[in-house]
């Protein structure tokens, strides 16, 4: 016992008194419960801290001496040697410590820090094209989020927070437009998929792993976790499930146990863990001021618009013809509440959801701004990989728009674009570093349509010589 002894007074697990330790709490090694919740731990060698109960249990169990288990291995309290425990140790867990109210920091946004949503949305107009409805929606909604937890609210008039649906084909945008968005403004993101998310008690991950992902994302702080955002991808995925005799675990029972998240209140989440068990120290976090973006392309939400649409008589002089709307590229902006419940989104989680906004499925035109005008758009990627080669890559006007034909043609927005220019610089970026003196490609119509191939300039020659990649490797 004299070891125990030895270390009762140590506060820090590697007793070097850092700065970064004493900002972490420590975890009992056998409840898995925090400094916070049970007090003073009782520090044992191999860097184990023990909570006073759970030693008190330990000694009491040990002291009886009728343990049938202790007895078969021939156990007996003499032979108690607590550095028995060093091959058990699990990986090391730290908790950011609350602090007290004396120490609480003003919080990080004030009314002054917080960009006007006109900011934020020139700031995505740099990163995102088209969009505009969305853009102006989401910058005005993040706006009044953050302000609402950035300022003294008055106690007569409590502000509710805005959570978000948003509603938009694949590849139009949706997830990028959240990660942009966290970047602006410098806030812990977290983005999760609803598919992987099951009822609690079968294989899959509980709701509250998606508050555990946002604390991972704050390095553990629960202070700075409690005003991030949260991205639900796919949420189209957790819909009810239709003409099915087995229980649907992974859709109505999941909007069910989102609502509670949705409209804020503890949740005693894992620490560096997806999902509950006895060896994952568990903390409390308050979902109140933790805005909430969920997305889904709503695959077929279409055909339910267009039959509510065309549910006038199909005789006589005002009757609407049944393909009047099949030319609207743009028919889920005319979504409503009514839509999305018969789709399988229950009542409850969509009134948890006040702002629902579409995204436009992306044009001809949209997708050759895609290309060529964000500060990352992928052209501009090719021209940077081809720079550092000393090569010149240039794009003909004409070729981007036979890229966004087939990239139109393949119906999965903006990522058809990287699908179609891997596989037409696939042979370029193989050929040219065999050859130092090529010094410009330019990528032709004809070439994207495999009629022709791309015009590679010499280094010190004026005139353009027409070399095929393909002819080059024989």
């Amino acid at each position: 016992m004299s070891n125990i002894d030895d270390n009762m007074n140590n506060k820090n697990i590697d007793g070097n008194g850092s700065k970064e330790h004493e900002d972490y709490e420590e975890v009992c090694y056998l409840c898995r419960r925090p400094e916070s919740k049970v007090g003073k731990m009782i520090h044992i060698p191999n860097q184990i801290s023990i909570c006073s109960d759970c030693m008190q249990k330990t000694f009491d169990t040990i002291n009886k001496g009728d343990n049938p288990y202790l007895q078969m291995m021939g156990f007996s309290p003499s032979m108690m040697n607590l550095s028995n425990l060093q091959n058990e140790i699990p990986q090391a867990q730290k908790l950011k410590k609350s602090k007290t109210e004396e120490e609480v920091e003003p919080e990080q946004f004030d009314k002054k820090s917080i960009p006007s949503p006109h900011i934020i949305k020139a700031s995505l107009d740099e990163f995102i094209i088209g969009q505009e409805h969305a853009k102006k929606v989401i910058s005005v909604a993040v706006y009044n989020h953050y302000k609402r937890i950035g300022t003294m609210i008055d106690s007569e008039v409590e502000i509710e927070k805005s959570n978000m649906l948003m509603i938009g084909p694949t590849g139009s945008g949706k997830t990028y437009l959240v990660k942009t968005l966290a970047k602006l403004l410098n806030v812990p993101l977290a983005i999760t998929d609803a598919t992987s998310l099951t009822e609690a008690g079968y294989i899959g991950d509980d709701v509250e792993s998606v508050i555990s992902k946002l604390l991972q994302a704050a390095g553990n702080d629960v202070k700075k976790a409690e005003r991030g955002i949260v991205f639900i991808d796919e949420i189209d995925k957790i819909a009810k499930k239709r003409n099915t005799n087995s229980r649907d675990v992974s859709g109505e029972s999941v909007q069910q146990g989102l609502l509670k998240l949705l409209e804020g209140s503890d949740i005693e989440v894992p620490v560096g863990a997806t999902s509950k068990n006895a060896m994952v120290p568990l903390t409390t976090v308050n979902t109140q001021n933790i805005l909430f973006i969920c997305g889904g392309a709503f695959p077929d939400l279409d055909k339910i618009i267009k039959t509510r649409l065309n549910k006038q008589s199909s005789i006589g002089f005002k009757a609407d013809l049944k393909d009047k709307h099949d030319a609207d590229l743009n028919l889920i902006s005319k979504v409503n509440l009514d839509d999305l419940r018969e789709y399988g989104m229950i009542p409850e989680f969509l009134g948890r959801l006040p702002i629902l906004y579409t995204l436009e499925g992306l044009t001809k035109e949209m997708l050759v701004q895609v290309l060529k005008e964000p500060k990352n758009a992928i052209l501009r990627q090719y021209q940077k990989l081809l720079a550092m080669d000393e090569v010149e890559l240039q794009f003909d006007p004409e070729a981007l728009e036979a890229i966004a034909d087939k990239a139109i043609e393949k119906k999965t927005g903006a990522r058809a674009l990287r699908a179609i220019l891997e596989e037409l610089m696939l042979d370029i970026m193989y050929e040219i570093p065999k050859d130092d003196n090529i010094g410009r490609v330019l990528i032709t119509r004809d070439y994207i349509e495999g009629k022709g191939v791309p015009l590679i300039e010499m280094r010190g020659s004026a005139q353009a010589k027409r070399l095929s990649a393909k002819n080059s490797a024989g």
